[in-house]
């Protein structure tokens, strides 16, 4: 297709998709003569996550490209592929190690990974974003006086091990590993806001399931 037709079946507009030729966050085109290039669904796929990085996730570009890098990096493992562009996304800031509060989350974190037996997401929790986001919140708790930790996270936990098997099941059905790690991505910038809405929902269901609407 030509780039008039990417643009309509991607709805991007012209000046913007050659500004992410540009930036490398698109792959060039096949030359077909000097002023006019070919693309194909490859493209219109990464477009797509282009996208949904730049317009919906609100990622600066230099961001994006370190995380489409990643995805098109056939030499790292999958797993490490996966974190490696889900991990360029913006994070929290690291926790202030001399914080009593973190401190004490670290501690509970801890329990709670020993007591669900994710040995793998212990030996990752000194370079995992998750890990740094899920002691900030645990602290931000602790230090407004509410006492949760390792076993009142624990029944959360284990639903969100049941979602992440049904985000790998899905991955899986994409026949490459970039398309999958592509996927992962989508899914972190999208799929995300809408558990949380549906989390949300299923509150609002279960109060008046209980309560009525007084």
């Amino acid at each position: 297709m030509r780039l008039a037709e990417l643009s309509n079946r991607s709805g991007v507009a012209t000046a913007t998709i050659k500004y992410y030729l540009r930036e490398g966050l698109l792959p060039p085109g096949r030359q077909i003569n000097a002023t006019t290039a070919e693309y194909d669904e490859t493209h219109l796929r990464r477009l797509r996550l282009v996208r949904a990085l730049i317009q919906v996730g609100k990622v600066p570009v230099a961001n994006a490209r370190e995380v489409l890098k990643h995805v098109d990096d056939d030499s790292l493992g999958r797993t490490i592929r996966l974190g490696a562009a889900l991990w360029e996304l913006p994070q929290d800031p690291e926790p202030d190690a001399e914080d009593e509060f973190v401190r004490a989350a670290q501690q509970e974190v801890a329990a709670l990974l020993d007591r669900l037996g994710w040995d793998n997401a212990k030996q990752l929790s000194s370079i995992s974003p998750a890990y740094r986001s899920l002691v900030t919140g645990v602290a931000a708790f602790r230090r407004l006086g509410y006492d949760w930790g390792a076993e009142q996270l624990a029944p959360y936990a284990e639903l969100m091990h049941r979602t992440a098997v049904l985000d790998m099941d899905n991955m899986e059905t994409y026949p490459s590993d970039a398309e999958r790690v592509e996927f992962a991505v989508l899914g972190a910038i999208l799929n995300e806001p809408v558990l949380q809405a549906l989390h949300r929902l299923a509150q609002e269901e279960e109060s008046t399931r209980r309560y009525g609407f007084e």
